[in-house]
């Protein structure tokens, strides 16, 4: 498996976005994500990304992925995936959070730069 490949697997599979430590690791310093999300447009850089964490984390009890799809090469990795979440109020339901489709390219063994779609359950 190329190690772009096992990088984004690896941070999602570890359900990552919830730990600013792992984040800090394979965040690259110019790391920037544009999202088509359930909210609009938004463009999120590594201080937006961090944040984004935090909330995550203080959100939820619990964080796992389903990964559907991953293919990629050396630089370029695309990945569809489910996150599912706990809740404090409620740590013995997982709900789905949504599903998402991403693009990510890596630089110098980092997240770069990605574009994810992303889609509420119903």
């Amino acid at each position: 498996m190329d190690s772009a490949v096992q990088l984004v697997k690896n941070f999602y599979e570890s359900a990552g976005i919830i730990s600013k430590t792992y984040c800090l690791e394979v965040f690259h310093d110019d790391i920037q994500l544009e999202w088509y999300s359930s909210k609009g447009y938004l463009i999120l850089e590594h201080s937006d990304l961090l944040a984004l964490s935090k909330d995550l984390k203080h959100s939820y009890y619990d964080l796992r992925t389903q990964i559907h799809t991953i293919i990629g090469n050396d630089s370029h990795v695309m990945i569809r995936y489910t996150y599912f979440v706990r809740t404090y109020e409620n740590p013995e339901e997982e709900m789905v959070l949504a599903t998402f489709f991403a693009e990510w390219e890596v630089k110098d063994g980092k997240l770069y730069k990605g574009i994810q779609m992303s889609q509420l359950p119903n």
